[in-house]
C-alpha cells in the first residue's frame, strides 16, 4: 500500500486549519491523489466541533510527530515552529497558506501557494474552480465555515473581495443562510467557561520568532471581554509560567469581542515595550484596550513584530 500523504494545519488548530485539511484531502482525491489523508496537530475547538457535528463527520486523526521522509502538505501555516515535531526532516510536497512566509527551508522544490486572502479555504475554493472540479455540499460547508471563522463573518480587516465572492458562492452550493449559520458557529466557539486558564491561553496560540526573540500571540473570541478578564490573575499566572518554560520575551493574550469588533490584550514579558510602541499605549495592569482590532494576522502581529 502506498504511503499516505499527511495534510495538516498548525498546532492549536482553528477552524480554517481543520476544515482546509479535510478539504485539501477531498480535492486531492477528486484530482486522483487517493493516498492523501487529513490529520490534525491539536485538540478540536468548540467552534470547529460545531461544524463537524453539523456535517456529522469525525475530526481528523491527531498526530504528534512525523518521521523522517514522511510526505506532507502544510495548510494554513508555513513556519516550522508552528508545525509538527519532525517537520524539518519531512518531505514537504506543498504549502497552501495565507500568512507571512518565514522560517521555512526545504531540501527539494515544492508546490507553494501563498495568497493574501482572509482564509486558506478561499485559496482552495479557487483551486476547485480553476481545476473544474465539482464542489459538493460537504466541502462547501467546510470551506464556508473556515471563511466565516477567519474573517469573523466578513467583518475582519483581513477580508478580501475574493473571500466575499467565495463565501457567497459556497453558501449557494451548501444551501445555507450564511448569516444565521455563521452566527451560530461563531457563538459556539465563545463558550469558554469550562476551559482552564492554561487551556484558554493555548486555544489559539501562535509561536513566533524574530532575530532570536521568541514570542507568542494567543487569541480567544468571546461575546463578553469582561467575563474573561475576571480570570486575569490566574491567566497571568499561567502566562508567566509559559514564558519561563519556553524562554519567551513576550506573551500577548488577545481577548476579542466578535460582536463589537474590539480586543483587550494582556501582555507580559521583558519585551512589553514592543506592544506599547506598536499601539502607542501604556499598559495599565498589564492590559490595553484596542478599539477595532480583531485580527492577529493583520492588526497584531505586523505592528508588534515591527517593534521587536
Amino acid at each position: 500500500m502506498e504511503e499516505k500523504i499527511l495534510i495538516f494545519g498548525h498546532r492549536n488548530p482553528d477552524t480554517d486549519s481543520i476544515c482546509s485539511s479535510i478539504v485539501k484531502e477531498i480535492l486531492n482525491k477528486k484530482n486522483g491523489c487517493k493516498e492523501s489523508k487529513a490529520v490534525r496537530l491539536g485538540a478540536v475547538n468548540k467552534e470547529t466541533q460545531f461544524v463537524l457535528n453539523y456535517l456529522g463527520i469525525e475530526a481528523p486523526e491527531l498526530i504528534e510527530k512525523v518521521e523522517e521522509g514522511q510526505k506532507v502538505i502544510l495548510v494554513d501555516h508555513n513556519e516550522f515552529n508552528q508545525s509538527v515535531e519532525g517537520i524539518e526532516k519531512a518531505k514537504i510536497l506543498g504549502v497552501i497558506d495565507h500568512h507571512r512566509i518565514a522560517n521555512i527551508e526545504t531540501a527539494e522544490p515544492l508546490y507553494y501557494t501563498a495568497r493574501p486572502y482572509g482564509c486558506t479555504s478561499t485559496i482552495l475554493y479557487k483551486d476547485f474552480v480553476q481545476k473544474g472540479i465539482e464542489i459538493e455540499k460537504t466541502e462547501a460547508i467546510l470551506m464556508a465555515s473556515a471563511i466565516i471563522s477567519d474573517t469573523l463573518l466578513l467583518k475582519s480587516p483581513t477580508t478580501t473581495e475574493h473571500d466575499k465572492k467565495a463565501l457567497e458562492e459556497l453558501g449557494k452550493i451548501a444551501n445555507i443562510n450564511i448569516e444565521e449559520y455563521g452566527l451560530q458557529m461563531l457563538k459556539a466557539g465563545t463558550d469558554l467557561d469550562d476551559f482552564s486558564e492554561e487551556q484558554l491561553i493555548n486555544l489559539d496560540a501562535k509561536s513566533l520568532e524574530k532575530d532570536g526573540t521568541k514570542f507568542v500571540i494567543a487569541q480567544v473570541n468571546t461575546v463578553s471581554i469582561e467575563d474573561v478578564l475576571k480570570r486575569q490573575e490566574k491567566l497571568e499566572e499561567v502566562i508567566t509560567k509559559t514564558i519561563e518554560e519556553k524562554e519567551l520575551s513576550l506573551f500577548v493574550f488577545a481577548i476579542t469581542d466578535i460582536l463589537n469588533s474590539n480586543s483587550e490584550i494582556i501582555a507580559l514579558g521583558s519585551r512589553t515595550d514592543a506592544v506599547e510602541k506598536a499601539f502607542e499605549k501604556t499598559l495599565e495592569n498589564n492590559r490595553a484596550f484596542l478599539s477595532g482590532v480583531v485580527s492577529r494576522k493583520k492588526q497584531l502581529l505586523p505592528v508588534i513584530d515591527k517593534n521587536i
